[in-house]
This record gives C-alpha cells, structure tokens and sequence, in this order.
C-alpha cells in the first residue's frame, strides 16, 4: 500500500482501477485528469443511460449491470478499465474483484481520503446533490473501515491518498506486467526441461553456438551467442538429475548477464517453498536437489532461492508471436496475470482422471488451441517433439535417459542432445507417455468453430479480410458436401481478373489495356502466357506411400482438386495421373533439387470435357442444336422469300451473320473437346510451383517456374503440355505491338488467349498488391462466354459496360489468402490455420460476381 510520501502512482497494464472515495471526493475530476474517457465507466453515466437521471439512486441495480457488462468487454480486451463510483462499501468492491478475476487481470485499489468538510462543500455547490452531509459522514465511516481490508479482499496494488494536496500532486504510471517482452525479438533458443542434467545442457548449448564461460574452478558460470541469440528456458532445471546446482549456476549466470530468460517451472515452485521452510512432500527428486545444494553451502542456497522464487509464469516475447511457459497456456491467458494464469502455466490442467500408473491425466490443452500465437512449454514428458496447432512441448525427458531439446525460433528447428544415462527411472516408461494423454479428437481435423460464423483473416499481403456468415456457411455446404478431405487442400487458387474493356472495334477484351494496366502500376517487366482451355487443377504430390500420412496426416498419393476442392478423378485415376507426375519430378530431379518430399503445382488440367462434359452438353452443345437446327432452315426459307422478289435483304443478311457465328460458336467449344480413356489424351499444363516442404515459391520469377516445370515436359512429353511465353517490356512500344501480334495469332488459331503476369511474380505497387495476372481472351473464345451473337455491335456496346470493380477487388482477395495459406504451410502451421485461408477463398467464391467475367 503507498501512502502520501510518494504521489506517483503505479498501476498494471491490463487492470482494473477501482476509485474508492467519499461523495464530493473527487473521483470524477481525478478520472478526466489521469484517464481517457473511453477508460472510464461512471456510474453516474449509467444510471443516465437506463434511467435519464443520473442521480435516480432507484436505477442503480441496473446501472451497475450494464456498467459491469461494459467493463467485462474492455477487461476481456485487456484494456485498463476504470471504476468510478464510491466503492466505499466491501459488498461493492466484491463483485469488482470477481470481475478482474474472471478476466485474469489485476485488480488496483485508488483511494481518495478526503477530509469530510471538502467532500460537503462541494456537495453543496452542486445543485444536482441535494442530499445532506450525513450521507458523506456515513460514505467516510465505511472508507476508514475499508483500508483495513483492502488487500485482504484482493487488490494487488492500493494507492491511497490522503488529503486535496496529494490528491493533485498525484500521477499515474503505466507500468508494463513483467510476462510482457514483446519488445524481445530474438532470435531465440528455447530449452526444455533440464532436471539437474548440467553435462546435456553444456553440450547443447554448445550445439546451439553459445560459448561457455568458466570460473577458476571450471565450473560453466555462463554462456552468450556471437550472433546475440537468447536462451529461453521452460522452467524444471531443478531436481531428478545429478547436478542440480551446476544447472543452476550456469543458468543464473546467462540470465544475470542478459543472455538468457527463465520461466519458473512446478520443481522451482516446489524447490523455494521448501527452502524456505514449509511443508512439503519430499518427492520426485527434490529430496536430491535439498542434498546437492546443502554441499555448496548457505550462500549459494540462499541465492538460488532468491532467483527461483522471481521466476515468473510465463514471457509473451516477440510482438506477441511467441508464448514461453512451463506447462503450456490457452491463449485467454496469454499476457495476463492472476493466481489461475500461473497455477495453469506451472501445473497445467487434469481431467480429475488417472491413468494405469496412478499420474494425473493432462488435459489436452493444444488440441484445442486456435492462438496465433506459437506456444513452447515442457512439464510432460515426450519421447519425441511434435507440433500440435502452433504449440509444441520441449520436455523429452532427459533425466529419464531421453533427449534434452531446443527450439531455434523464429528458424522452428529442433536441436537435441541425447541423455548420457538413465539418472532418475520416471513412473510411467518415457515411451508411454504423452502431453495429449486424454482421448480427444485428432488435432490434425477441424472443429465446426473452425468455418462457421464471421470471420478475420489477417494476411500478410492484404491486411485483414472479412468472411460474412452466410458466405461460411455457403462454404460449408460446398466443402462438407463435395470437397476432399481438408487435409489435402492446402490451397485454392483464386480467381483472375479479366483485362479493362477494349473499346476497339470488334473486340471486347484486347492486350493493349492489359500493358497499359501494368504499366501504370509501375510494372515494367511482364511475362505473356499462352491460357490453355481446361480446368484448373491443384496437384499435391507426394515422393513415396509415406510421406502423406507423416507431413499431412492422410493416407493416400497425394490430391488433384478442382478450385472448389472437388476431386477430379476417381481414386483409380488419380492415383495413376500422380504416379506419372511423380515419376517425371523425378527424372527431372526436382525431389533433389528442391529438397522435398512433396510438391504442390497449379496447373490447367485439359481437356475441358474432363470436368466440364454434363455442362458441355447441356449448355453449350444444347446450344449450338438448336441454332444448328432452326438458322440453317430459317436463311434457307429467307432465300425462297428472297427469290419470289420480296426484300427481306436486311433480316437475310442478320440470319446468315448469326448463323455464321453459330458455326463459329459450335467450332470454338469443340476445339476443347476430345475423347480420353483413362490417362490416354489427358494433358496437364503446370505454370507454378506453390509449395514444398519448408517453402513456398510466390517470390521466385516465373522465368524460374517454367524452366524447372518445362523439365517435367522433357520427362513425360505425352502427359505434359508446354506453356509458350513472352518476355515483354511494358514501355517499350515495339514488344508491346508484338506481344500483342502474338497474341492475335495463338487466338486465330484457336488458343484462348494469355494470361499477362509480373514477371517477378508477387509484385507490390503504391497502393498495395498487383493483379497476379490478367486474362486476355480471344475473340472467338468469347463466343462460349458470351453467346454466338455477342460480337454484333449492339450487344458488344452493352458489354462494354459490364462492372469489373467487384471481380478485380475479389481476385486480389482472394490471391492474398491463397499467399497466406502458403505461408502457413510453409511455416508448419496446423491444419486450421492453413485451412482457415483455403475456406475463405471458397467462402468468397459464394460472392454474385457475373461468372463470365
């Protein structure tokens, strides 16, 4: 409790400041002065908001609901709240405490200890106080019994201020809770579980690059990293092994010098309460630990006392990127500070259950953990490391003749040393155990909490994007109804914004506006090509039968998915199209060269017919019947009225040009169309190479892409189709012109058109992310777009005004989620945060964006 000799006044980040004080005693003017308004829930305020009077003392039950709502929002938040009331009566402060220890924050007592008479005065010269100062006496009477109890009730922090002088004097200090270091940015190498095992903790850190510091005697006093790494250690340095003291001096000399943090663990917790003389049970190697520090003396003993016992539970490091605890944390907890937060970040949580060893059963926290951020913790042993959603335990039971293991981070690479012997036999054999004893369900599916309800998605190209409700739950109904299983579809690749409107004669979309698009944004150097007519395909392939199962969590060769996750073949046949696909990557030497055991490829699958036949016939081929059954008869009939001497000319003339673009029509689907028997007269097209284990490749030009996919047309030349490109500088008039006479050629001959890319692949302008690629089609392929009669002027002046906003704003969203999901993946994020990306690309599919632009 402070008193009047100091009037700086230190509060908590994330707490809840509860002013006490007598009507009249200030409390309003202390909050405008220290706090910002929105800071601030009066309960005078209230009692205006539900009763338009707010000295209507009859409304204050009310008042105080909705002020109690208001500030669990804020608390919840982690903002600093503050109360101002009287507060002077423990019933009031109760429900307050209770409100700051359901949101695990502290709870800070203001007191303004004003003398009776001021507090009367000023009653008096308010016209809106008409109660009489036996009101204040009695508000006085209960304060003066309060500052007997105040820490007793629970507030960690008491501040109370005696008179007008030091009431004015006073100033408010932020101060930061001590798990708070996000301004730490590593890198970072976080240790587990050490348990007294001194001689594995030298040889890691040495295998870690730290440089061991000595005293005369040669024992290791201290460690630091020429690079400027920080150990991070995950608390239980103490007891089970043979040299408890020799962890703690080396680990005490890192922390002192700056070179190391340290987590208070359950053994530290257990080590200090028995140092300092109360009951414990001497087990678990503790009774050990007692031997081994009575024989370096009291001196010692009394300093590692005084370091484990400021230990704190848990550090939030790294802009808050990266949680450092003992027994893990769910992240309502992370960056907070209650009793409950760090029993849970010391002891974790049970299930009340106990296995056949008689040991607790560990609540499987990280099968359900959603955080962003990544938690690293230990207390359980586990025979190997392994992630579960961003988490992962480093305890791999080192006293029990396991590993001792590190975490590079932000690199997420393992280092391990192995134990030298068996120093304490653990209860339950090391390979039984688990941190995820309880059945649960696996970590590696989803949860209906995963897809449903709004949505944020933060990305890293595009900031954040919102999912509407409905759009999930269109989403749902595609992914649960059609879609393969999620683990398979670490990407969907999003939809392409057409070129601007052409206004040239006769064209609706022409490459001239796709130059002028890119180089506008300030790209100059683009890459051309050829858009072959299929259907987008997604190829996840894998090396062998067992990397899947490892990497994924998915039996199977791998996935050829549509863009709205739909399998295209049969299990049959995807299992021999990736055969030959893995077959080629290895001829061509990708597995080696790109040091993976999968690949993900987006590729254009042909021909058409092979997703598109049931549309083919009933849309297109319907189409053309028709037109094919009624122009022919009706210019032949037009002809007989012609040749009679009656001037049908003009309608002749539309017949014959609308029958002519039938045909035209009918020629340009069918040029798509051919017959396939199993892989025979399948021909896949890739264009990018997306992802491999530890990579994603959206920085690489596309130069880079079609060269190493070109080597898999060299390997299988009757399965891979190449992609013809052009190099194009976007001010350079002469390569614009024959770009797009290259163009006017593919197109004449039947291509659809070109796809026009940043040659340097993901590419950033003024105002944020670049179109990845614009698509040019051809005249004649529009016809399947837009109807056989689309090119007749009037109806290409009506298209011409077609909306390209909402389909171009789509298109960029959707790229930045398809980036973000390989990120993820990239990173080793769990299934739900790589899925979390690839759902709200099919989610804002469900968007009414005209389907033919």
């Amino acid at each position: 409790m402070t008193e009047a000799a100091n009037t700086t006044l230190g509060i908590p980040d994330m707490t809840l400041v509860v002013l006490i004080g007598a009507s009249g005693s200030g409390k309003s003017t202390f909050a405008r002065r220290h706090f910002a308004p929105t800071q601030v829930l009066s309960s005078d305020f209230f009692r205006g908001l539900v009763a338009d009077d707010e000295n209507d003392q009859s409304a204050s039950a009310a008042a105080f609901d909705a002020l109690h709502y208001v500030a669990g929002k804020r608390l919840a938040a982690g903002k600093v709240t503050v109360i101002d009331a009287t507060n002077v009566r423990r019933a009031d402060r109760a429900s307050l405490v209770k409100l700051a220890r359901e949101h695990d924050v502290l709870p800070t007592a203001i007191v303004l200890d004003v003398p009776e008479s001021v507090c009367v005065r000023r009653n008096e010269a308010r016209p809106d106080r008409d109660f009489g100062a036996h009101v204040v006496r009695r508000h006085r009477g209960e304060l003066r019994r309060s500052l007997k109890t105040l820490q007793r009730e629970g507030f960690r922090r008491i501040h109370v201020l005696r008179g007008e002088q030091e009431v004015d004097d006073a100033e408010i200090v932020v101060e930061r809770l001590h798990n708070d270091r996000r301004e730490l940015t590593g890198p970072f190498d976080v240790i587990g579980d050490v348990h007294g095992c001194r001689t594995e903790l030298e040889e890691l850190l040495t295998k870690l690059g730290y440089k061991l510091t000595r005293d005369d005697a040669g024992r290791a006093v201290g460690a630091s990293h020429p690079e400027g790494r920080t150990a991070v250690f995950v608390g239980d340095l103490v007891d089970r092994g043979p040299d408890t003291p020799g962890v703690l001096r080396l680990v005490m000399g890192m922390v002192e010098a700056g070179s190391a943090l340290c987590v208070c663990g359950n053994h530290e917790q257990k080590l200090v309460r028995a140092l300092s003389g109360r009951k414990v049970r001497v087990s678990h190697g503790l009774a050990e630990s007692l031997d081994q520090l009575t024989e370096q003396g009291e001196e010692f003993t009394q300093r590692v006392k005084a370091f484990c016992d400021e230990l704190i539970a848990h550090y939030v490091l790294d802009g808050g990127n990266l949680v450092v605890c003992h027994a893990g944390l769910p992240e309502r907890y992370h960056g907070r500070a209650s009793g409950r937060v760090r029993a849970f970040a010391l002891y974790g949580d049970t299930t009340g259950e106990t296995d056949e060893y008689g040991l607790p059963v560990r609540y499987p926290w990280a099968n359900d953990y959603r955080g962003t951020a990544m938690v690293l913790y230990g207390h359980t042993p586990v025979p190997e490391a392994g992630w579960v959603n961003n988490t992962l335990c480093l305890d791999t039971g080192c006293a029990f003749g396991g590993k001792l293991t590190a975490l590079r981070y932000p690199e997420r690479e393992l280092v391990d040393v192995a134990a030298h012997q068996v120093y304490y036999e653990p209860v339950k054999p090391l390979r039984h155990q688990s941190a995820d004893t309880a059945p649960r369900h696996d970590p590696a599916t989803l949860t209906l909490t995963d897809v449903t309800g709004k949505r944020v998605i933060e990305t890293a190209h595009h900031g954040r994007i919102g999912v509407s409700a409905e759009q999930s739950a269109a989403a749902l109904e595609v992914m649960s109804r059609f879609a393969l299983d999620p683990r398979w579809l670490a990407y969907l690749p999003p939809t392409m914004a057409p070129s601007a409107t052409s206004d040239r004669e006769g064209y609706l979309e022409h490459p001239d506006e796709a130059f002028a698009e890119f180089r506008a944004s300030g790209v100059a150097r683009v890459v051309c090509q050829e858009k072959h007519m299929g259907s987008r395909a997604v190829l996840l392939v894998c090396r062998d039968a067992s990397v899947a199962p490892g990497r994924f969590g998915i039996e199977g060769p791998g996935a050829v998915y549509t863009r709205t996750g739909r399998g295209f073949f049969d299990d049959d046949r995807t299992a021999s199209l990736l055969d030959r696909v893995r077959a080629a990557a290895e001829k061509a030497g990708l597995w080696d060269e790109l040091d993976t055991d999968w690949l993900l490829l987006d590729a254009e699958l042909m021909p058409w017919n092979l997703k598109a036949g049931a549309l083919i016939a009933n849309q297109y081929a319907a189409v053309g019947a028709a037109g094919g059954a009624m122009l022919p008869a009706a210019v032949a009939a037009l002809d007989d009225v012609a040749a009679r001497g009656i001037d049908v000319a003009d309608l002749l003339t539309r017949t014959r040009n609308r029958a002519d673009a039938l045909e035209r029509y009918r020629v340009a689907y069918r040029r798509y169309c051919w017959q396939t028997e199993a892989l025979s007269g399948v021909r896949l097209a890739p264009f990018q190479v997306l992802a491999a284990e530890g990579a994603a490749f959206h920085e690489r030009p596309h130069s880079w892409h079609l060269d190493l996919l070109g080597r898999l047309g060299e390997a299988d030349p009757d399965l891979f189709a190449t992609t013809a490109t052009k190099d194009v500088d976007t001010t350079d008039p002469d390569q614009v012109a024959d770009a797009v006479a290259w163009w006017e050629r593919l197109t004449e001959a039947g291509g659809e058109g070109m796809v026009v890319k940043p040659a340097a692949n993901l590419t950033r302008a003024k105002r944020g992310l670049v179109q990845p690629g614009v698509k040019v089609r051809g005249r004649e392929y529009l016809r399947i777009i837009y109807g056989p009669d689309y090119t007749m002027p009037e109806n290409l002046e009506r298209l011409r005004s077609r909306g390209l906003g909402r389909k171009r704003a789509l298109a960029l969203r959707e790229y930045a989620l398809g980036l973000e999901a390989l990120e993820r993946l990239e990173r080793g994020e769990p299934l739900w945060r790589v899925h979390e990306c690839v759902f709200a690309v099919l989610a804002l599919e469900s968007d009414p964006v005209d389907p033919r632009l």
